[in-house]
């Protein structure tokens, strides 16, 4: 009886310290700062310049709401797992995160509220081979996809001509081929970049990830393809229109004299993935079923704006739609298998 009343007065301390929005900031619809997170699956500089009008227009949309925030800070984490940890702590707002990285944190807080749509692109397959025709994959503008592929990319290296020779020439590749090349890996939260790769791996050769024996975590997408064109990767995986991103860099950045697509060539495809979400913090002193309900709406009419359009373009995102939780179950199954 003793430690149920302790207990009891313990969460009546809590509530009074923690649960009193103003002192985080937040008294009703007044929030002092809003702040929102960005994975780093492009450089931080490129998301940072992109996404700097964001604050005005967040501002300005919840304003029309009836909210006062005085200023929307925005950042990106140094990985994908820092933006998660930042979400579950409480410690950012809002997060611009993969499907992979708000299932990994579902539990301790996150909740996607967003589910980004992205145009279609003009390959849609599960075949390797059928994304090799050394010609740009077209975004399908009149069409939406909620979904999309990890690609697994081989380079110009010898290793990864080799292999790209092998898939092209009508054979799969075996675990003892993807263990003889050095290959790029995004974060183990990153749904295109390690997770769906590892679960492909899983399936169809029934090896982990970490028995491979030659890997790096790369910083970034930008970060793989340039040690891929440097031959220092001969393989990496990226989210399918990743070379369509990057198609300058590889010229100009990372000082390949062919095109992408003449130097790359895609040796498997996972699964379908469904699209990035906007999570939000329960955790988070703005949280509350309205907030989540007004912030959608904002987000939502953002991406119909010019500029608006061009703040989420740093994601190929094309609008977004309300997030229903259980779209992510097979992320879910991703990371029972994968995470454990």
């Amino acid at each position: 009886m003793k430690k149920f009343k302790l207990a009891t007065l313990f969460s009546l301390v809590l509530v009074v310290l923690f649960g009193c929005g103003s002192d985080n900031g937040v008294d009703g619809k007044n929030i002092d700062e809003l702040k929102v997170s960005f994975v780093p699956s492009a450089p931080a500089e490129d998301i940072l310049t992109a996404t700097a009008p964001l604050e005005g227009l967040i501002k300005d949309e919840m304003g029309k709401k009836g909210y006062n925030i005085g200023k929307v800070s925005i950042d990106v984490g140094t990985n994908y797992e820092a933006v998660g940890e930042s979400l579950a702590s409480g410690t950012t707002d809002i997060g611009f995160i993969p499907g992979g990285t708000y299932v990994l944190y579902a539990d301790d807080g996150v909740e996607p509220i967003l589910t980004a749509t992205r145009d279609a692109l003009s390959i849609e397959s599960d075949k390797a081979t059928d994304w090799n025709e050394n010609e740009p994959t077209k975004g399908l503008s009149d069409e939406d996809a909620t979904f999309y592929r990890s690609l697994l990319v081989a380079g110009p290296s010898d290793k990864g001509r080799e292999l790209a020779d092998k898939v092209n020439s009508g054979k799969e590749l075996t675990f003892e081929d993807l263990n003889s090349a050095n290959i790029c890996l995004q974060s183990p939260s990153s749904s295109s970049g390690y997770l769906y790769p590892a679960y492909m791996l899983d399936e169809k050769l029934g090896k982990k990830i970490t028995d491979l024996s030659s890997t790096v975590t790369t910083n970034g997408y930008g970060d793989a393809l340039g040690r891929l064109a440097a031959g220092q990767c001969d393989l990496a995986p990226i989210y399918a229109d990743a070379r369509r991103d990057y198609e300058k860099d590889w010229t100009t950045t990372y000082n390949r004299t062919s095109d992408i697509w003449t130097e790359t060539d895609v040796v498997a495809v996972t699964d379908g993935i469904m699209n990035d979400t906007i999570s939000i913090s329960k955790n988070s002193p703005v949280y509350s079923k309205e907030f989540v309900k007004d912030f959608q709406e904002a987000m939502i009419n953002i991406a119909t704006t010019d500029e608006g359009k061009k703040v989420i373009d740093v994601y190929s995102h094309k609008g977004y739609m309300v997030a229903d939780p259980s779209d992510y179950d097979v992320e879910r199954e991703v990371q029972e298998k994968i995470v454990g």
